[in-house]
């Protein structure tokens, strides 16, 4: 790693975040010089590159990569001519059999990113024109549960390393099979990882979002209460415990606009309904789900899709509603769909945020591909009502930070915590510091996973 930069606010106590992280122009600056040129970021998804000569422009501050389909699969280079700098792509298209042209003076690279033009080539010193001098400059590049991921160091761990168990759970699911069926995105007036944070613990759900906590199995049992303090689940039975259970998956499907919960798998959970299950309440919830994800994985398997033993891994042990991969990419996985957001950071207290439904696909199914984010306004009734009921407390947090000189981590050793804000926050410390890359790859181990965790002990 780097030399140390300077913080102004470290962590010193696990349970105490500095609010100066969310706003300070140092602090922001330290992140940008010592975090994000180091790590592993998602930079497309592949089906937004799908055959060769299709490329697509990722950029993170002032750096801007292009992702490029080739005949020896997906390459990644710094997109600027070589001679003096022009920016050689936006967007998304395909250079099939025209490469790029710079449109300043006129220099070509095929679509193998190879220079294969110097226009007046005799006035140049034959020494910089080595073909490693003017070939697009590379950027380092591996693939991973259907995504292209970039990183602008070259002795940076493996990425694979990097995600740790997380990777293993994602792989057991399937995740390189799904496909997107919808893409948005939006400029917050929020800092980046406040934007993040809501996702990192549930411990929100009861006031944010109270149409999900009435009827959340979940929500209710980790809490233990109700919205009148009195406890829950007591007079339940096996049949109303099925009630309720449908009712929040019919509410996950409706308000994430149909990811997590796909509108195919809940057809599937909804003729289920009337099946028989134990009086106990929470025996019929292991029922009904064992039921639920079985059916869901037989009607896929008919229907071709490439799926998992969706039961075993939806009741074990290390099911999340929502898996976290450092430094600023989520998957948020209930059966065989998922959601998934990635937050960028733009200014120190602005950021874009995009999410996506991914859903499972047979092979022979016909379907339109994003082109890419749909942009909305943040406080846009378009998205759906859990994104949006997120996203009307994120500027308001962000304001208020302003009046606090620290937040205040719940940092239960059960589950319902917010230790994962102090865990991550503490690796951007790592990083800042210039720890090395051995104690920071640990460390992202451990910080990967799902939400509600625990403060862990990182390793630094």
């Amino acid at each position: 790693m780097a030399d140390a930069a300077p913080n102004p606010f470290p962590i010193t106590k696990p349970e105490l975040i500095p609010a100066e992280r969310y706003h300070d122009e140092v602090f922001f600056k330290a992140e940008k010089e010592h975090l994000w040129p180091h790590v592993w970021q998602m930079a497309c998804r592949l089906e937004e590159i799908p055959n060769v000569g299709d490329y697509a422009v990722y950029e993170i501050f002032d750096r801007s990569v292009i992702l490029l389909n080739t005949k020896g699969g997906v390459k990644a280079f710094l997109n600027a001519c070589r001679h003096r700098g022009v920016k050689l792509a936006r967007g998304k298209g395909n250079c099939a059999g025209r490469g790029f042209r710079c449109p300043f003076h006129g220099w070509r690279w095929d679509e193998e990113g190879k220079n294969t033009f110097v226009f007046g080539r005799e006035i140049f010193n034959e020494e910089i024109l080595k073909s490693d001098q003017i070939d697009l400059a590379p950027v380092r590049i591996d693939v991973w549960a259907g995504c292209a991921f970039i990183n602008f160091d070259d002795n940076a761990p493996a990425l694979r390393e990097c995600l740790g168990p997380a990777a293993d759970r994602m792989d057991a699911r399937k995740a390189e099979t799904l496909r997107m069926e919808w893409w948005f995105g939006t400029i917050l007036p929020t800092n980046w990882k406040l934007a993040m944070e809501a996702f990192h613990e549930g411990y929100h759900v009861m006031q944010t979002h109270p149409q999900l906590f009435a009827v959340s199995p979940y929500a209710t049992t980790q809490f233990g209460r109700d919205f009148d303090n009195k406890p829950v689940h007591e007079n339940l039975t096996g049949r109303q415990m099925v009630t309720q259970i449908l009712a929040f998956l019919h509410n996950l499907n409706e308000g994430m606009g149909g990811s997590m919960i796909h509108k195919s798998e809940l057809e599937v959970i909804e003729k289920l309904r009337d099946m028989e299950v134990p009086e106990d309440p929470f025996e019929a919830m292991t029922a009904f789900y064992k039921q639920a994800c079985t059916a869901v994985e037989a009607d896929a398997r008919a229907r071709g899709i490439e799926t998992f033993d969706i039961a075993k891994i939806f009741l074990g042990p290390d099911h999340h509603y929502v898996e976290f991969m450092f430094p600023n990419y989520f998957l948020l996985p209930v059966m065989g769909a998922m959601a998934s957001y990635r937050i960028r950071p733009l200014t120190p207290e602005t950021c874009l945020f995009e999410i996506w439904n991914l859903a499972p696909r047979s092979p022979g199914e016909t379907f339109e591909v994003p082109k890419g984010p749909t942009m909305l306004p943040y406080d846009s009734q378009a998205f759906p009502e859990i994104p949006r009921q997120d996203y009307s407390n994120l500027p308001l947090q962000q304001l208020g930070l302003h009046n606090l000189d620290f937040m205040r981590i719940a940092s239960s050793q059960g589950k319902g915590g917010e230790g994962l804000i102090s865990n991550y926050q503490r690796l951007i410390d790592g990083y800042i510091a210039g720890l090395d890359s051995e104690k920071l790859v640990k460390a992202s181990q451990i910080v990967n996973g799902g939400f509600d965790a625990p403060i862990l002990d990182i390793g630094f």
